[in-house]
């Protein structure tokens, strides 16, 4: 049995016109002899009635402190509504399928309510209504707990949802269906001749996800590249390719992009909002200071540490406390807000020599002054102003991802 995971966001299924694209899809998927699981966002977004957003909002409404296992049994609500209206969109054009909560669908999480981990997956009920010809329609984005519990696996959680159903099933492929044709190489809000990736390996987009790009959660191309399930990333309004995402590009065969392996950098990606730390002292104090800042729960990142001073970022919203906190110790940190990491991803960087040089010759190029780095095997971070983001990132794409690669 050949077996796909369609997943759809919730601007696919918000209005009857994307709702008849998604139909269309899976007749498409049948056709060409597939058993086929669709996985479903809740419709559309802030504003409209039953949007993840907007039941949050109800629940706020109601109550000021939603207990944790109340609001996931609320919010699962929406996911539940699309599933429903979907299967029964194909149930009118004379497809067999099912609706099924997460629990029905045989998802199984820990307790961690609004932010739960799928420990297992049981693929049986899924299994027998796909020998049965039946097209299962799962809510996206939620489990249940051992003990029975609705939960709710945290933002993007339907992209981890379809990635998890399409492991557990051994599937062919398990395609993600939004409003952009595919992974991008750099936001093209900021870069409008960003181009569309046709391959990306499971490494990069894990990165480019952590660094700033929307399209996918993180969490559900680490579970596909656990179960080594080839993820596309497609336009629900178009018909262009998308993204393959595979284990190595090699792996994507007749998909295999012209631009994929000759250039160091897939993507260029950036998170704004950070403020920069700086400070000095005694080595027992700057150990000290870092068990301080995560007892408060605030995370660091970007760090660069010497016997006696420490540098690093943080969300921007945090500045006053990490202040505070530090200069009740002794220390006198130095908080520069109004900050964005700029990140150039790939992995053809890897141990090739030039690439740190064309980052920094391509920023002072445009005049951006780059405040400290970090780097990984895949990964080249600099921060900056952020009123000079939009120069960065057009910089670092001019220098890494014009029409064709340069060479280094």
């Amino acid at each position: 049995m050949r077996i796909i995971v369609q997943k759809y966001g919730g601007t696919s299924v918000a209005t009857t016109e994307s709702r008849q694209q998604v139909v269309r899809r899976v007749e498409r998927a049948v056709r060409e002899g597939y058993a086929v699981v669709v996985v479903v966002s809740a419709m559309g977004r802030l504003g409209e009635p039953y949007a993840t957003d907007t039941l949050i909002q109800l629940a706020n409404s109601a109550c000021s402190d939603l207990a944790p296992r109340e609001m996931d049994l609320l919010l699962s609500c929406g996911e539940i509504i699309s599933s429903v209206i979907i299967a029964g969109a194909l149930q009118e054009r004379g497809l067999p399928s099912q609706a099924l909560t997460g629990a029905q669908a045989g998802i199984v999480t820990d307790d961690s309510f609004g932010c739960a981990r799928i420990l297992r997956v049981d693929p049986a009920p899924l299994l027998e209504r796909l020998r049965a010809g039946v097209v299962a329609v799962v809510a996206g984005f939620q489990g249940q707990t051992e003990k029975g519990d609705v939960t709710t696996l945290g933002r993007g959680g339907s992209d981890t949802t379809a990635a998890a159903l399409g492991g557990a099933l051994q599937a062919e492929m398990v395609e993600i269906y939004t409003d952009v044709d595919g992974v991008k190489t750099a936001d093209p809000r900021l870069v409008p001749d960003a181009r569309t990736l046709t391959v990306a390996t499971y490494d990069e987009v894990v990165q480019m996800a952590h660094y700033g790009a929307k399209v996918v959660h993180p969490q559900a191309v680490e579970i596909a590249m656990q179960h080594r399930v080839p993820l596309r990333i497609r336009s629900t309004f178009s018909d262009g390719v998308g993204t393959l995402i595979t284990h190595t590009p090699e792996a994507a065969g007749a998909f295999w992009s012209e631009f994929g392996s000759s250039g160091p950098v897939t993507a260029v990606t950036h998170v704004d909002g950070l403020a920069q730390v700086s400070f000095s002292g005694e080595p027992r104090l700057l150990r000290a200071a870092f068990r301080v800042l995560a007892d408060a729960g605030i995370s660091v990142d970007m760090i660069n540490l010497s016997p006696t001073a420490a540098t690093f970022c943080i969300e921007e919203r945090w500045a006053a406390r990490t202040e505070r906190l530090l200069a009740e110790m002794g220390l006198e940190p130095a908080v520069r807000t109004g900050c964005a990491k700029v990140s150039v991803v790939g992995s053809g960087m890897r141990g090739r020599p030039g690439v740190m040089a064309r980052v920094v010759e391509g920023l002072a190029a445009a005049g951006v002054e780059i405040l400290q780095t970090s780097d990984s095997h895949v990964t080249i971070s600099s921060l900056v102003e952020s009123e000079e983001l939009r120069r960065a990132v057009q910089a670092l794409h001019d220098a890494f991802c014009p029409g064709e690669p340069p060479s280094i």
